[in-house]
């Protein structure tokens, strides 16, 4: 009774192993040799090389890559950070586009857009314009009191003197300010541009193919005599 008692456990622990065995898989590979080896685990022999870990069914659980080296390791880090960095790339442009087609789904939107961004600076030209238009006014008002002082300026009182240089210090502002503005009017149509270089291409892709007509039957005409 004893003798069976330790064989059967014997057995139902080769059975445990043996089903341990097949729940982690087969391993294989070719070796440098050529030869083709298959282990319960991973293969020693095969660390320099690609092994693959089989499924009892005979399917591929997973791909084991060589073991690399540190340098090996680090040259492939390199190459996954940069890969990951393109992919992050990728979507951000993805993303981009999406938000682009979403603000402007037509032509028209676009230019709608683009003239009003540019009718806003014009608005600011225009006010500047205003403010240069007083300041000559101020200057012709300047200039005649200097008339006075025409013969010797240096006797001019000091309070018209510092009108004098901040009307002039004004007057240089604004073109300053216009100068600046017409730079902004550049920005913008530049901006629009390369939007719209894009965005028509983006619109491209949205648009349905053309119906081709080739190859379609005309109706026959025939003739009675």
């Amino acid at each position: 009774m004893l003798s069976t008692t330790v064989v059967f456990a014997g057995w139902m622990a080769a059975m445990l192993v043996s089903g341990a065995a097949m729940a982690q898989g087969i391993y294989t590979c070719v070796d440098g040799k050529g030869r083709k080896i298959t282990s319960d685990r991973p293969i020693a022999e095969c660390t320099d090389r690609t092994q693959q870990e089989i499924t009892p069914s005979g399917t591929v659980k997973r791909v084991i890559g060589p073991t690399l080296t540190a340098q090996e390791r680090a040259v492939q880090d390199e190459k996954d950070k940069a890969a990951a960095e393109a992919r992050a790339l990728a979507a951000e442009e993805k993303r981009r586009d999406r938000a682009l087609l979403l603000r402007y789904p037509n032509r028209q939107v676009h230019d709608k857009e683009r003239g009003l961004a540019l009718a806003q600076v014009d608005e600011v030209i225009k006010a500047s314009a205003k403010r240069t238009q007083e300041l000559a006014e101020q200057r012709k008002a300047i200039n005649a009191e200097l008339e006075f002082y025409k013969k010797d300026p240096n006797k001019a009182p000091p309070p018209l003197k510092r009108r004098l240089e901040e009307n002039e210090s004004s007057v240089a502002v604004q073109k300053r300010f216009v100068a600046d503005q017409d730079m902004e009017k550049q920005r913008v149509n530049l901006r629009f541009d390369e939007e719209l270089v894009k965005l028509k291409q983006l619109w491209g892709m949205m648009a349905p193919p053309p119906t081709s007509t080739a190859g379609a039957s005309s109706p026959k005409v025939t003739s009675s005599n």
